[in-house]
């Protein structure tokens, strides 16, 4: 191989993102090495002066990278969006999510509820606020640590239900997918793919972020919970 790629990516997408690099790396012979963490922790890395080559983060957050001059300016292609589902540990009884009261009535009725540092979690903390729980939900939320799936706390024992990225979910063991958030109260996140100003091989990693975009890559998105943007 005569390329090696580095990047940085949200956990959302590091499901996605492996199926699809080792199908780039047959096809074009470079080498990628994507490191998927926590989405704040990824900004914090990038505005430190991290090198790397591509970027995938939840879009707003791409956004304001490409504003403070950490994304090549115009290089940011759509990748995919993700909705919000519910998750139980494996054997529980599921609740019922056929609407925005049952939603929050299993929320109300859970010991524990655990969340995400990212998107996902702020918009469940949003729905709180809005239902007027916030501050007796806080007292029995956990959140998950930056980088550790909220399946992982289910699966342990330390949540009763768990809200985070659909792609997250889907193929964490312990857990069972009660199913996505209905409509009336679903966020979605479109994540993007970009390139870093730091980049010294702006060509090819300019490849990557186009196959990552293409038609070619959606099956592999909806494997994996997710939808083209």
């Amino acid at each position: 191989m005569n390329f090696q790629i580095s990047g940085m990516s949200s956990m959302a997408t590091r499901q996605i993102l492996a199926d699809l690099i080792g199908r780039y790396e047959e096809r074009t012979k470079y080498r990628v090495v994507i490191h998927s963490m926590g989405g704040v922790e990824a900004a914090r890395r990038i505005r430190a002066g991290e090198p790397s080559d591509v970027i995938i983060l939840a879009s707003n957050v791409m956004e304001q990278l490409e504003a403070e001059g950490h994304i090549l300016f115009g290089s940011r292609a759509h990748f995919a969006r993700s909705g919000i589902a519910m998750a139980v540990r494996s054997g529980a009884v599921q609740p019922s999510i056929d609407d925005e009261e049952s939603v929050k009535q299993a929320t109300l009725r859970a010991r524990k509820v655990c969340y995400s540092t990212g998107p996902s979690g702020d918009h469940l903390r949003r729905l709180w606020q809005r239902w007027g729980i916030l501050d007796l939900i806080s007292e029995r939320a956990v959140q998950a640590p930056a980088g550790v799936p909220v399946g992982t706390i289910i699966a342990q024992g330390e949540a009763d239900l768990g809200f985070q990225q659909l792609s997250e979910l889907l193929h964490a063991p312990g857990i069972d997918i009660v199913g996505p958030l209905p409509p009336e109260i679903q966020a979605l996140t479109v994540f993007s793919a970009g390139l870093s100003s730091s980049s010294s091989q702006l060509r090819q990693a300019g490849d990557l972020v186009a196959y990552l975009a293409s038609p070619e890559a959606e099956a592999v998105k909806r494997r994996h919970g997710m939808e083209p943007a």
